[in-house]
């Protein structure tokens, strides 16, 4: 089988082209783009407009070349970028069906809605954390950071180049997390000793992170003094009033105090256990917890030819399908993309689920037979502790512990381990 060329100009990096060369060109051995052609269209148009003008020919062409190796049993090279919640599904899914590449910055993923609990009660924290390698073990793993994307590749933050055939992006939010599975776990019993030693404690941020926290430290040490500010005028601004207000109800009956409309300037302090509010209230607390929204995991993608398919708040822009629009084989999983629908776990896993359907259906040249990512909304639930939780469905709000059946006890840590082919119950 005749295989890709690049033309003479290019340079190698590490076995990639060096992308900034101004005068790349990118042709296919055997079409009607000869390199010579190729060679001279460059030198007279600049290297955005020579590619603005020969980018779809070549993504055609790279598109065939990709179906004649699937049917001579080449497998696909699928390299995904992000492995939280959705990115590791869908590494997970597709590592028996072509050679899957985790390109991700720890070495584990956590369930992210366990995060809370596994604060008060760390022990839990070994069943929520898995290394990527406990079930990705068909797959290749990379620790590192990605730093760009092109048209064939993805580098990575330590100058490593990793070819592709379909790209997935799920980098989800900006966090700074620890390497390794064992500093994770120990950072949450650096957290649970910040908690046990405290009589005082001050939550800043009302959704549905800050509730869940207050909720468990209310649980689990009903003897601690509690605070939440919250900025806005109710709590769980995504759901509706009357999930707000019974939540508020909550808190307050296991005497946690809820101060809204306020912030909090963490700069502005009269001491280390003294907190002033933007409406001048003084709290007292021996330690404090940030529980505020994260930026979006996409600067990476600035300056890339992804940086167009970004929307103004910094999501890739999805089509029905799940692929990142103007692109055949790149697509978008979970918080990082523009799918109006809770940005939620169990959406972010469903998404994932349905990208590799459509990536299987793409390696096997059916690219009609696609499924159709359907946008839902069938429940949102925020645990309150360990019995309890509030829940949201199209014809009612619940709260107490029948939603808190569905969550509070085990957080759906079980049934996502099972979907990642683990021990249930097991520690990893």
């Amino acid at each position: 089988m005749r295989g890709r060329l690049l033309d003479a100009n290019k340079t190698i990096n590490n076995g990639c082209p060096n992308w900034e060369n101004e005068n790349l060109i990118q042709c296919l051995h055997g079409t009607g783009l000869h390199c010579f052609w190729g060679l001279l269209l460059s030198t007279c148009f600049n290297r955005e407009v020579f590619l603005e003008i020969f980018r779809p020919l070549w993504i055609e062409l790279n598109w065939k070349l990709m179906a004649v190796e699937a049917v001579e049993g080449k497998k696909s090279k699928v390299v995904v970028v992000g492995g939280g919640i959705a990115g590791s599904l869908l590494a997970k899914t597709m590592q028996y069906d072509a050679d899957v590449i985790l390109i991700d910055p720890k070495e584990y993923f956590e369930i992210p809605w366990a995060k809370w609990r596994c604060m008060v009660q760390p022990s839990f924290a070994e069943r929520a954390v898995i290394g990527h390698t406990e079930y990705l073990t068909q797959g290749r793993l990379i620790v590192s950071p990605a730093a760009k994307v092109t048209e064939n590749h993805v580098y990575t933050s330590d100058n490593r180049c990793i070819p592709y055939d379909y790209l997935v992006i799920a980098t989800g939010h900006a966090d700074s997390a620890p390497l390794t599975k064992a500093e994770r776990l120990q950072q949450f019993q650096n957290e649970n000793q910040k908690i046990q030693s405290a009589s005082s404690i001050l939550i800043i941020g009302g959704g549905p992170n800050g509730v869940e926290l207050a909720g468990e430290i209310a649980a689990d040490f009903p003897e601690k003094k509690v605070t939440l500010v919250h900025g806005g005028p109710r709590l769980l601004e995504f759901l509706g009033s009357k999930a707000s207000s019974k939540t508020l109800e909550w808190l307050t009956s296991k005497n946690v105090d809820v101060l809204l409309n306020q912030t909090v300037n963490l700069f502005d302090k009269y001491g280390d256990d003294v907190y002033r509010t933007s409406a001048r209230e003084t709290i007292i607390a021996d330690c404090h917890f940030m529980c505020v929204g994260r930026p979006i995991g996409s600067s990476w993608l600035n300056a890339t030819i992804l940086d167009k398919s970004l929307d103004e708040s910094g999501r890739l822009m999805v089509d029905e399908h799940l692929r990142i629009k103007g692109w055949k084989n790149a697509f978008a999983v979970g918080v990082i993309t523009d799918v109006p629908e809770l940005k939620q776990g169990m959406f972010a896993q469903k998404q994932a689920l349905v990208a590799a359907k459509n990536i299987k259906q793409l390696i096997k040249g059916k690219e009609k037979k696609m499924e159709t990512y359907k946008a839902g909304y069938i429940m949102a639930i925020v645990a309150l502790g360990r019995k309890d939780a509030v829940a949201e469905c199209p014809l009612a709000t619940l709260i107490g512990p029948i939603p808190g059946k569905i969550k509070s006890k085990d957080l759906f840590v079980g049934r996502t381990r099972r979907n990642m082919g683990l021990d249930r119950k097991a520690s990893s």
